[in-house]
């Protein structure tokens, strides 16, 4: 049931420090990584079929290949702002076994050419910074990071100041270069992000943390796991109403609901399930009769209308109000929208006012109107997809329990 590519020491008391980390494999790569080319490096990324694990599910690959193709000084930028309600599995990574993360920078900074790297870490993880800058400082004595060691590579920690839009890769950059988190808007044709005017590659967390294995045992050893179009595994994030809540590591392609049950430990106290948000507070929900029949990949979940997002499921049982759920929701979104774009700024405001009238059950039809319309004025006339993600949830939450709604109306 459980796979355990990435989590392999998870369970390892101490896998954080480097005595530890390499009597349990750590940097067992770095070997086979010295006898290979940067583009045999990134064909080997692009055949195992590695997508992102960030939330977008891009292909790895093709990303690395944009950085690489461009001119400059290179930078790797890894994102470790996990900010999403519901989203919590990279830190398990920084607390739990940070040299895997530093051993897949040293990876994909010679793929790319890149000699310096930032991570971008969210700014209440202060415990899990100071983990991970304990973990570099150790790879800096021992010669794995800088001057002597076998590809020169420096890293430095940035912590973020708590915004949930630096998330963005985008406004991730801006933030890093001292600026306002704002998202930048997108190029018309394929290019890398670009820090100070240089090409940068931005991947999270367990996408980085995922390289070393492949690069150990080859695209196949990673194809063996997982579906053909989203192979290898993920660390799904589990919260809500379960008995056994927590990161488990699991292949794409597993059923949701078997997901829940056998490590989740089921609907807490025996109750029944009402619904599950899938990937993180950004993707739509989905009644517990599309969960039995949902699989963990990206294609699956695309077709019952939601998303696989960042694997962060959050489970509601029977007794949850799905007007206080999507309540909940909606005021973190006007809390965190970077007001860069009227539409978000203004309709993430409005529909969150709007919900109240539903909470004191003084809401009109029009006030349902009102959701729906201001809905469809954030999707797709905004910078970032921070607006259209905010429409998708309403949108979800209105398709599959408008009755709830429509009970709230005077």
């Amino acid at each position: 049931m459980q796979t355990k590519i990435v989590s392999k020491n998870f369970d390892i008391p101490h896998a954080e420090m480097l005595e530890v980390a390499l009597q349990n494999g750590r940097y067992g790569s770095l070997e086979k990584l010295s006898t290979l080319k940067p583009q045999e490096l990134i064909d080997l990324i692009k055949q195992s079929g590695l997508r992102g694990k960030g939330g977008g599910g891009a292909p790895a690959g093709v990303k690395w290949q944009l950085a690489s193709d461009f001119e400059g000084t290179k930078y790797l930028v890894v994102n470790a702002d996990e900010s999403e309600p519901g989203t919590f599995k990279d830190r398990q990574i920084l607390a739990k076994d940070p040299h895997l993360l530093i051993e897949g920078i040293i990876c994909t900074c010679q793929a790319i050419g890149a000699n310096i790297s930032y991570i971008y870490v969210r700014g209440e993880y202060e415990e899990f910074s100071a983990i991970l800058q304990r973990a570099i400082d150790e790879a800096y004595e021992k010669n794995i990071l800088g001057i002597g060691s076998t590809y020169k590579v420096d890293i430095t920690v940035h912590r973020g100041a708590g915004a949930y839009i630096c998330g963005e890769k985008s406004a991730l950059l801006e933030s890093l270069e001292g600026n306002r988190g704002h998202p930048r808007l997108k190029p018309h044709s394929p290019e890398p992000e670009f820090y100070f005017g240089e090409p940068t590659l931005v991947n999270n967390v367990e996408t980085i943390a995922s390289v070393p294995f492949i690069v150990q045992n080859g695209a196949e050893a990673y194809r063996a796991y997982g579906t053909k179009e989203s192979p290898g595994t993920l660390l799904f994030a589990m919260s809500g109403h379960v008995e056994n809540p927590g990161v488990y590591e699991a292949e794409f392609g597993l059923g949701m609901w078997e997901y829940i049950q056998k490590l989740g430990g089921g609907v807490k106290k025996g109750k029944k399930l009402k619904a599950v948000i899938p990937g993180g507070a950004s993707t739509p929900i989905l009644p517990a009769h599309l969960v039995y029949e949902a699989k963990l990949d990206y294609e699956s979940l695309r077709d019952l209308g939601s998303a696989l997002g960042t694997g962060g499921m959050i489970v509601m049982d029977e007794d949850v109000s799905m007007v206080k759920a999507l309540k909940n929701l909606l005021r973190f979104y006007r809390h965190e929208s970077c007001g860069q774009c009227t539409p978000c700024r203004e309709g993430t405001s409005w529909v969150d006012k709007t919900l109240d009238k539903f909470i004191a059950k003084t809401a009109t039809h029009e006030d349902l109107e009102i959701l729906k319309s201001v809905s469809r004025s954030m999707n797709g006339k905004t910078i970032c997809v921070f607006a259209p993600a905010a429409s998708s949830v309403i949108d979800g939450f209105l398709k599959h329990f408008e009755s709830e709604f429509l009970e709230c109306i005077v």
